[in-house]
């Protein structure tokens, strides 16, 4: 296999891992925070998202911490395989997370203007913010496994 940064097992895998996983709780604390979040679906199924994110993210930022303290590689095909589809898969559900809660965050609170709490309506939009980091540090990784599996 080629040496690709940002693939598992390595120093910036392991700072992608770190970042999708920081960004994801962010993004979840800022939601959990704001009162009335609950009342919209998309909402819900941001944090749902995002918690999965977090799980998996750092999940993986484990197992890339115990292959760079041993000096292991990562490069089983099988393995790469796994990471592959879990990253497209938290991907998928991240970006689905993030765009369906910027759009009711649009809509609701700059089109019909229904915000009544400025504090509130910050707290959305940073955590839909967030995600969308989130998704970019884990579209990132998921492009670089894809890259490393047809390479290997």
């Amino acid at each position: 296999m080629i040496d690709i940064p940002g693939t598992p097992g390595t120093l910036t895998g392991l700072v992608l891992r770190i970042c999708q996983c920081v960004f994801a709780a962010a993004s979840i604390s800022y939601m959990v925070t704001s009162g009335g979040f609950f009342s919209y679906t998309s909402f819900c199924y941001l944090i749902a998202a995002m918690g999965l994110q977090v799980i998996w993210s750092f999940g993986l930022a484990i197992l890339d911490t115990f292959a760079l303290a041993r000096k292991k590689t990562l490069d089983s095909p099988v393995l790469i395989s796994l990471f592959v589809v879990g990253d497209w898969v938290t991907a998928t559900l991240s970006l689905a997370g993030a765009s369906s809660s910027a759009g009711i965050t649009v809509l609701y609170f700059g089109d019909l203007g229904k915000c009544s709490f400025e504090a509130e309506c910050w707290r959305y939009q940073l955590s839909v913010a967030l995600a969308f980091l989130s998704w970019i540090t884990i579209a990132i990784s998921s492009l670089t496994t894809l890259w490393l599996l047809a390479s290997g």
